[in-house]
């Protein structure tokens, strides 16, 4: 559906800035940005992706990744068909970066099915949500008015104006931080490093629960130097933040071998002196999946793929020592 469009600039010559990401594509009468998602008609900016959505299911959150929000709950997730950036090992890019096809839900179904779904609220994930800007600042609202949460799994690709207006309506986000090296994000993402930063560091500053997740990609950013750096990185804004390495598998433009089981286990081991939390995902290992208290051990959280079991925390304390976990469970 076609809306107006927030975050741009009017230039001579009907041509626009988009300055909703990093990106801040120029664009002449008639022409889309890189997200392909926001056009120029006449001089003024538009979104024709407004309630499309490619997908729409109710999923464990511990899928997103989140481990620290509700877990063993479920979440109705969906996400639009485009993205800010251009990842050629993107797993998603059948939805990403392709035309796909799009239902039409409009902010108060989705809200409620969210509440008919006994969901804790709804998930934007999939492909890249902060491109769907507009309908997540319609449907927050609508989720908030009936206690239901609001939850990003986003590349944390936007501009610092457009983020501070979104956070005050967000529970959780899982950042993708994709590489610690603007050299990795210039030349498999298409994109800049330094605005992912500055938004983690936002994000960890505001009321937000905030989690990392990293794949791993064998040979591009694997190196002992790539994790410790990633990992004092978010240590420096909180020991506190989960971080989930995540095993890559090749696909889209890359061909990359699999990442190893060892590689996850090695990056666990460099993360665990810094971190209170590292988790591994898509790799099947005995390790990287519960959560255990950081001060007495206790198992808080068991976890088997995707289904959680809460054992032994009291709200968000752990029941053995009294430690304040940071995991929000009710």
């Amino acid at each position: 559906m076609r809306k107006p469009a927030l975050y741009f600039e009017k230039l001579d010559s009907l041509r626009v800035k988009c300055c909703l990401c990093p990106a801040r594509c120029l664009l002449t009468d008639g022409k889309h940005g890189i997200c392909r998602s926001r056009f120029n008609d006449k001089g003024s900016l538009y979104t024709d992706n407004y309630g499309e959505l490619v997908s729409l299911a109710n999923d464990p959150v511990e899928k997103k990744p989140l481990y620290h929000f509700y877990p063993g709950s479920m979440i109705l997730s969906t996400g639009p068909n485009c993205c800010s950036l251009g990842c050629l090992h993107c797993q998603n890019w059948t939805i990403s970066q392709e035309k796909a096809r799009t239902v039409y839900v409009d902010p108060e179904q989705l809200s409620d099915q969210a509440a008919r779904d006994c969901s804790i609220g709804v998930a934007f994930t999939y492909t890249e949500p902060l491109m769907w800007f507009e309908y997540i600042l319609d449907v927050a609202p609508l989720l908030r008015q009936r206690d239901l949460k609001v939850v990003l799994v986003t590349n944390g690709y936007l501009e610092p104006e457009p983020l501070q207006e979104l956070l005050p309506h967000v529970d959780a986000m899982n950042i993708d931080l994709k590489s610690i090296r603007e050299r990795f994000y210039r030349r498999i993402c298409k994109g800049k490093l330094a605005p992912v930063l500055d938004n983690i560091r936002r994000v960890a500053e505001s009321h937000v629960l905030l989690e990392i997740t990293n794949l791993i990609i064998p040979g591009e950013n694997d190196s002992d130097a790539d994790i410790t750096d990633l990992v004092e990185f978010v240590a420096d804004l909180s020991d506190k933040i989960p971080v989930h390495f995540s095993a890559y598998r090749p696909d889209y433009k890359m061909e990359a071998p699999s990442t190893p089981t060892q590689t996850l286990l090695r990056a666990k081991e460099l993360a665990a002196g810094r971190l209170k939390y590292v988790y591994l995902g898509n790799v099947w290992s005995a390790e990287g999946s519960d959560t255990h208290c950081p001060e007495c051990g206790a198992l808080l959280v068991e976890r088997s793929g995707f289904r959680a079991t809460v054992r032994g925390l009291d709200g968000s304390r752990c029941a053995s020592c009294g430690c304040d976990t940071g995991i929000r469970n009710n």
